[in-house]
C-alpha cells in the first residue's frame, strides 16, 4: 500500500503559553518534539530499557494494574476474536513492575506474545513518579496514565477528550483521522469494543478494500507521525487514532482532559449523550428524527445568543450558565428518567 498520509504538523519545544495558544486552542493535532525530554524517566530510557524498568520498579508500590496478553498466533493487533464473539487477548491484574519485567524478558524472544499494561493511573501505582516527571503545561487535576508494553497495535479508535501523549521509551507511530472520517472508517459496535472505545474494523496496514472500499477516502485524509523518547503528540477530541508500538520495550504517559475547561477527563460524558440519543431517537419515524435534528442544531450546535437573546437573564435555566449544584440535580433527574422502574 502506497503511504499517502500527510505528516502531522510539528513544533519544536516552546513556552507553555505558546503551546496552549497555538496548539491546544487550535483544535488540530500537533507533534511537540522534546516536550518531556527533561524527564528523569526519559533519561533512564535513553540509558537502556533495562535502566528504565529498574527505575519504574523502584517507584512501583505493587498495586495491580490492568494488563493484557495476545498469544503469538493472534498477531500484535488488539482486536476481536474470530466472529467477534470475544477478544483476542487474555486479561490479568499485575503490578506494573511485573509487567515491565515480563516485557523486558520477552525482548529476547524471536516471536513473543504481545504484552501491555493499559491506561494505569500513575498516582495509584507509582505515586512518586509525578514529582520527578511533571508536565506543568496542564492543570494538576489532569492526572497522568502509563501505557507499557512490547510491539503491538492499538487499532484506530476514538476518545472524547483532549489527549497529550508523551513517549518515554521506544518509538510509536500515530496515524490520525479527522472526526468527519467516521463515515469511512467502518466503526464496530459502540458497546462492545476491545479497547473500551469504539474502533475501526479496518486493519490499517493491510486494509481489505473489497470489504471496506470507503477506507480509501479515510486514508487520503490521514495524518501520521513517528515519535521517540521525549516527544509528545496533542490529539484533539474525537480525532480517530491508530497507535503502533514499534520496539521491544515501549512506554508512554498520557493525559486526558475536557476541551475548553482544562479539567480532568472524568465527569460528564458526551458519549453518554450519543448513546441516549440512539436509544431515544433512532427508532422514531424519519420525519421526526429530522425534526429532532433541528432541535439539536438549534440548542446544542447553534450560537448561544440566537437561543437566549429574547429570554430574560433570570429565566434562562439550563440555557444559561449551569452551576455545579444545578448540574448535579439535573443528572439525578435524568438518572431517574432512565430507570425503567421510574413512574
Amino acid at each position: 500500500m502506497t503511504d499517502s498520509r500527510t505528516p502531522i504538523r510539528e513544533y519544536a519545544w516552546q513556552d507553555e503559553e505558546s503551546i496552549r495558544r497555538e496548539v491546544i486552542a487550535s483544535g488540530r493535532p500537533a507533534v511537540l518534539r522534546g516536550l518531556v525530554a527533561g524527564w528523569r524517566a526519559v533519561a533512564r530510557a535513553r540509558e537502556s530499557p533495562a535502566a528504565l524498568v529498574k527505575y519504574l520498579g523502584e517507584l512501583d508500590n505493587g498495586r495491580p494494574v490492568d494488563a493484557i496478553m495476545i498469544p503469538p498466533e493472534a498477531g500484535q493487533r488488539i482486536f476481536y476474536s474470530e466472529g467477534m464473539g470475544g477478544f483476542n487477548f487474555l486479561r490479568n491484574r499485575l503490578a506494573l513492575s511485573a509487567v515491565a519485567e515480563q516485557v523486558l524478558r520477552y525482548a529476547g524472544f524471536p516471536r513473543p506474545p504481545a504484552v501491555a499494561a493499559q491506561s494505569a493511573l500513575i498516582s495509584d501505582c507509582m505515586p512518586g513518579f509525578g514529582s520527578e516527571n511533571r508536565l506543568t503545561l496542564l492543570a494538576e487535576s489532569v492526572l497522568p496514565r502509563i501505557w507499557l508494553g512490547n510491539a503491538l497495535i492499538t487499532p484506530t479508535h476514538v476518545d472524547e477528550w483532549c489527549n497529550m501523549a508523551c513517549v518515554i521509551c521506544g518509538r510509536r507511530r500515530f496515524t490520525l483521522f479527522p472526526p468527519e472520517q467516521i463515515v469511512n472508517l467502518y466503526v464496530g459496535p459502540l458497546d462492545f469494543a476491545p479497547t473500551g472505545a469504539p474502533l475501526s474494523l479496518v486493519e490499517l496496514n493491510a486494509p481489505d478494500f473489497q470489504r471496506f472500499p470507503k477506507f480509501r477516502t479515510a486514508l487520503a485524509a490521514a495524518q501520521v507521525a513517528e515519535l521517540g523518547p521525549g516527544d509528545a503528540l496533542f490529539i484533539p477530541p474525537l480525532w480517530w487514532h491508530n497507535v503502533e508500538s514499534l520496539e521491544a520495550v515501549n512506554v508512554l504517559v498520557n493525559y486526558w482532559w475536557h476541551a475548553g475547561s482544562g479539567t480532568a477527563e472524568r465527569g460528564a460524558s458526551a458519549f453518554d449523550c450519543l448513546l441516549h440519543c440512539i436509544l431515544s431517537l433512532r427508532d422514531l419515524p424519519p420525519e421526526t428524527r429530522r425534526a429532532w435534528g433541528d432541535f439539536l442544531a438549534h440548542y446544542v450546535f447553534g450560537g448561544q445568543e440566537e437561543v437566549t437573546e429574547h429570554i430574560p437573564a433570570g429565566r434562562l435555566g439550563i440555557l444559561g450558565r449551569v452551576s455545579p449544584e444545578d448540574a448535579s440535580k439535573l443528572r439525578a433527574h435524568l438518572a431517574k428518567r432512565l430507570d425503567p422502574d421510574h413512574r
